[in-house]
């Protein structure tokens, strides 16, 4: 099949591990993670081999903890030319932990990948797009410029919020240099319907997945997937005591993620978050009142 060429697609990848999602907190406490069996390694090089099948660099929203744990992986990543951005350190929630802990949580996860990588972070991608309007006064107080965590329009019982955003702007300027760039929806009426990744592209029919980005493409409104490793390992251990909606999030279609995966990416022309957000400046200089 031809590809759909645009130059307004953009790939993201948060790199974290199976057992760091939130649908399993309830049964992974957090001080058995360094006892779990470590797949991000192996699940990221599969999905690093599937982009250069297809030549597409993508941006890695990389977890402090994971960088940790697999340095060698982290400098693959940056060595393949793909653009290295924060998922913080520890993946918790924004709201619910305090600006200091935020702070101090960032600066650890950004300072242990800038010094494995030599690169300077610019983006950042909140863990379950938990975002909060506190936290981008710190995201630009650490010298970052944009932010990829907002999903306009839709109430989700995880993601969070922030005031002033446009859901007929994807991509806007919430603070003087500083770009919310928002994972995407379709419009259906008045309501914007997930359509970025994650689990809705596990949940969907391919067809009608592939039939929504270009429908989005097709009305001139950028779009932005994410995906996690962990979605492309139907082989990862499988937890007990799960609810049944939290099991149903994170199993569903596991193991059909990664051909999926690699049919999207040889469908568009993708390019990374802030090589996209540089080009769509450029055709859209802000304008003075």
């Amino acid at each position: 099949m031809p590809k759909f060429h645009t130059t307004q697609a953009a790939m993201s990848i948060d790199v974290e591990d199976w057992f760091q999602v939130e649908n399993l907190k309830g049964v992974i406490a957090r001080n058995t993670w360094d006892e779990r069996e470590l797949r991000v390694e192996a699940n990221t090089d599969k999905m690093l081999t599937l982009m250069d099948k297809h030549n597409v660099k993508s941006t890695c929203f990389i977890l402090g903890w994971v960088a940790e744990k697999c340095p060698s992986l982290i400098k693959r990543i940056a060595d393949a030319g793909h653009e290295i951005a924060s998922h913080g350190y520890g993946h918790d929630l924004i709201y619910n932990l305090s600006q200091n802990q935020f702070r101090e949580d960032m600066k650890r996860g950004i300072g242990i990948v800038e010094d494995l990588t030599g690169t300077k972070i610019r983006g950042y991608r909140a863990p379950s797009f938990s975002i909060t309007d506190w936290s981008i006064d710190i995201l630009q107080e650490l010298g970052l410029t944009y932010d990829s965590s907002a999903f306009p329009t839709l109430a989700h019982d995880r993601y969070g919020k922030l005031e002033g955003m446009d859901s007929g702007k994807p991509i806007v300027e919430i603070r003087p240099g500083f770009h919310e760039v928002c994972v995407s929806v379709l419009k259906i009426g008045q309501k914007g319907v997930p359509w970025a990744g994650g689990g809705y592209f596990r949940l969907l029919p391919y067809p009608l997945f592939k039939w929504g980005v270009k429908r989005i493409l097709k009305s001139n409104t950028p779009y932005v997937f994410y995906i996690h490793p962990w979605e492309v390992d139907p082989d990862q251990p499988k937890t007990t005591g799960l609810q049944k909606s939290h099991k149903f999030r994170h199993y569903n279609n596991l193991n059909k993620c990664a051909a999926r995966f690699d049919n999207l990416l040889g469908a568009f022309d993708w390019r990374p978050i802030g090589e996209f957000l540089d080009d769509y400046l450029t055709k859209n200089p802000p304008t003075s009142d």
